[in-house]
């Protein structure tokens, strides 16, 4: 349902967790497409809402940078650098950091392990169908990556609770249910110099720092130990923060956005039991399935940029200094780029969606993974139930940055 222009509030985290967002992004698609936003979190900001002004912005960081950081948060400027991730990195600096772990990620590497990995999503899979009733995000959407980002840690199986945990805690930082520091209470200040404001990032620095200090100077394939023993090809080696941060936004983003993608998958086909069925007798169309499963879950709401110099978008004058936010969740929503872009279509041809990015820079370097674990989720699970229905309430994520579902109560009927 559209709401009123002047009723936008993209502050109103009840809205996202309430799902009434999508009415905001219609209503700022048609009327102010790039809109002046006011915030909570410090300075407004310009909502970029179409697809193609999201890819234009998405395109040029030497117009829009990620140098200012990627959330709405202001981030003091003397607190920038010991916050400063991959994320918030651009140019040449950006390109040596993505590309010490680039091959871990890619596609090719990504094959020889798809037989392993395809074990793992079975055994996630046969324990949830053993409890027949289930919360589909605790036993199956939040297990299964978080198993896969274990072994890529190379951190024993005891440790993913604990993953899952944290991750909650950082991506959740505005949900009471998720953490007892909320971004948008007054005393998150005293946090201010950590990531996402919250405490738990000392923690995941300090498990971080252990594993980093086990493997320095050895020869281990794992993630960690790639980061702390190969030198960017720029010959700048990772400072001790560089390492902290690095190791933090895997352990959120190598968990989070699948999770969240798979929940929502799964409660789409609940609600379209004739896409379900579709792909039950039709199993091969299950990997091309998954990119409507990404485009209708949009994992995250937003990212931010910052206006390197006055700039015109969309009709609207951007001052350098500007924040810019591009609302990917809006984009996989346009109606001249998607055809009914509410109606959930596992036949979907084409389906160019922006949850990983637009052909940026920062296209998400964990794409490939993400796509294999999808894949591999629902290869395994469509063909092993008969019928499957809501048991109970779904609850989603109090944010307007992850768009998360926290339960989704299940029954699934065993093949």
């Amino acid at each position: 349902m559209t709401v009123p222009l002047e009723d936008v509030d993209l502050d109103d985290l009840d809205r996202f967790a309430n799902d009434e967002a999508w009415g905001q992004f219609d209503t700022l698609r048609r009327d102010s497409p790039v809109h002046w936003t006011p915030s909570s979190l410090g300075d407004g900001y310009w909502s970029v809402t179409r697809y193609a002004d999201i890819a234009t912005v998405d395109r040029d960081p030497a117009t829009f940078t990620s140098m200012k950081f990627v959330n709405l948060e202001d981030v003091d400027d003397d607190l920038q650098d010991l916050r400063r991730s991959i994320l918030e990195t651009d140019g040449t600096r950006h390109t040596a950091l993505r590309k010490l772990i680039q091959r871990e990620f890619s596609a090719r590497n990504l094959r020889q392990y798809e037989d392993f990995l395809r074990g793992l999503t079975r055994v996630t899979v046969d324990n949830a169908l053993a409890l027949g009733g289930f919360d589909f995000v605790k036993e199956v959407s939040a297990d299964f990556p978080i198993q896969v980002l274990a072994r890529l840690l190379d951190v024993p199986e005891s440790d993913t609770g604990q993953l899952i945990d944290w991750g909650n805690q950082l991506i959740g930082n505005t949900d009471p249910d998720y953490s007892e520091f909320l971004l948008t209470d007054p005393g998150s200040d005293r946090y201010k110099h950590l990531p996402f404001r919250s405490p738990a990032s000392i923690e995941v620095f300090e498990y971080g720092r252990e594993l980093a200090r086990e493997r320095r100077g050895g020869d281990g394939r794992d993630l960690v130990s790639v980061l702390v023993n190969r030198v960017p090809e720029d010959g700048e080696p990772l400072t001790a923060t560089d390492f902290d941060n690095y190791f933090l936004l895997l352990v959120v983003a190598g968990n989070e956005t699948t999770r969240h993608t798979i929940s929502h998958a799964m409660h789409a086909l609940i609600s379209n039991p004739a896409q379900l069925a579709l792909l039950r007798d039709q199993p091969e169309l299950i990997p091309g399935a998954v990119e409507e499963f990404l485009r209708w879950a949009s994992p995250v709401y937003h990212f931010r940029r910052t206006a390197t110099r006055d700039v015109e978008l969309g009709g609207k004058q951007i001052r350098e200094g500007d924040k810019v936010v591009m609302w990917f969740a809006s984009g996989n929503r346009d109606d001249t780029v998607f055809d009914d872009p509410y109606r959930f279509d596992v036949t979907r041809k084409n389906v160019d969606h922006l949850s990983f990015g637009r052909g940026g820079p920062h296209l998400c370097l964990g794409n490939s993974l993400a796509r294999l674990e999808i894949r591999l989720m629902f290869e395994e699970l469509i063909p092993r139930i008969t019928d499957a229905h809501l048991d109970g309430e779904v609850r989603r994520v109090r944010s307007n940055f992850v768009n998360g579902i926290k339960t989704l109560p299940v029954r699934l009927t065993p093949a």
